[in-house]
């Protein structure tokens, strides 16, 4: 019998995990970037390689979109694409971190001419929202200062409040914004949106469409990123989670490779909280891949995504709380670590063969010949990275 219930096998099999397109293309740090052969040369290629996560796990339903390094000529034809393949466009990403307009603030900017500027790029990302049928803007700002007395604090988070209104006001019935939070980098003495806490004083004075986005990487040596889960969940707030890993700051490893208790531990008070399987909550990675091939690094993020999840749900809830009331301290840090200890991987396994996937679907990827495919094929033109 397997040790996952037919309740855990139900949750499981509702699990979608969003991809990000720029995961497929070259990364690296600001030391170098490092090409690979078959790197997708456009956003097409970019949604071809993503189909394929989704197609041997079954837990990568969407592609997230990076505008403008998504651009296409018609996003029409671009999601009627994804659908041929089996995966819908997700979540659209802005970007006002690459243009020398926004060298101190796009949102926040003292000029009112190059906030306009930033509120429309916004505004286009909403555009293509309608045509890809997307629910999501996500907004991510590399805004803050550097040295004591260079910024007005204080008016920056004035006139991004004012600027996410004018962006809010533009969102259709059933689209949301999601204001992510990062506490430092590439601003190092402050940053404007530099917790979950002035993400969420933002967003609450937006309105019910607006949502705190949580990363995993963004937060300070020691957080208790679970609580801030927890939190969130708790007000209401949590739209949407950018998995990954770190080591020392913004790493954007694949997910749970550096710590994955602490991704169990997240992911206890997701399903503890009502997030698992939740509409309002999305799921979506958030990784670079430097060193590793980017559609297998892919599906070993979303599986370790799934096994923690399996493993969450493992926790017995009843003893915990038991436990919990009587004050029994070890008893209830027993019933924990029992369920991080439990090697769900071969029921996983079991499982994925009972839906006609393969059991490792690594070895599937790497003996299906895909990799090599590409490899051959995309030859000329120039591969997808950071800024393309």
């Amino acid at each position: 019998m397997s040790i996952l219930s037919s309740d855990n096998l139900a949750a499981l099999e509702k699990q979608g995990i969003e991809l990000p397109s720029w995961a497929f293309g070259n990364s690296g740090t600001r030391f170098k970037v490092f090409g690979t052969p078959g790197t997708p040369r456009d956003p097409w290629e970019k949604i071809a390689d993503a189909a394929q996560v989704n197609t041997y796990t079954a837990l990568a339903p969407s592609v997230a979109l990076h505008i403008p390094w998504d651009l296409v000529d018609s996003f029409s034809d671009l999601r009627a694409y994804a659908e041929d393949l089996g995966v819908s466009l997700g979540t659209v990403n802005s970007n006002t971190f690459q243009d020398d307009d926004y060298k101190f603030g796009a949102l926040t900017h003292e000029d009112a001419a190059i906030r306009r500027k930033a509120i429309d790029h916004h505004l286009a990302c909403i555009d293509v929202m309608d045509a890809t049928g997307s629910r999501d803007l996500k907004i991510w700002l590399a805004e803050g200062s550097n040295y004591p007395g260079q910024a007005d604090m204080r008016g920056r988070q004035d006139r991004l409040q004012e600027s996410l209104q004018t962006i809010y006001a533009r969102l259709g019935d059933e689209q949301r914004l999601v204001l992510e939070y990062k506490f430092f980098e590439p601003a190092f003495y402050h940053t404007d949106v530099p917790d979950w806490g002035t993400s969420y004083a933002q967003v609450v004075a937006l309105g019910d469409k607006a949502s705190v986005c949580l990363d995993t990487g963004h937060h300070a040596p020691g957080t208790n990123i679970e609580f801030i889960v927890m939190q969130l969940l708790r007000l209401g707030k949590l739209g949407s989670f950018d998995f990954n890993s770190r080591f020392y700051a913004d790493d954007d490893l694949i997910v749970g490779a550096a710590d994955p208790f602490q991704l169990f531990r997240i992911l206890f008070e997701v399903v503890r909280g009502g997030g698992l399987n939740n509409p309002d909550v999305a799921f979506m990675l958030d990784q670079c891949h430097n060193v590793e091939d980017k559609i297998p690094g892919q599906i070993r993020s979303v599986l370790n995504v799934q096994e923690m999840t399996a493993r969450a749900l493992l926790v017995d809830r009843d003893a915990l709380a038991a436990a919990q009331r009587s004050g029994d301290v070890l008893a209830a840090n027993a019933v924990f670590m029992d369920a991080f200890y439990t090697d769900v991987r071969p029921a996983l396994a079991e499982w994925r063969e009972s839906r006609g996937l393969a059991a490792d679907p690594m070895k599937a990827y790497a003996d299906s010949g895909y990799q090599q495919k590409i490899a051959a094929e995309r030859v000329g033109g120039v591969q997808a990275g950071w800024g393309a």
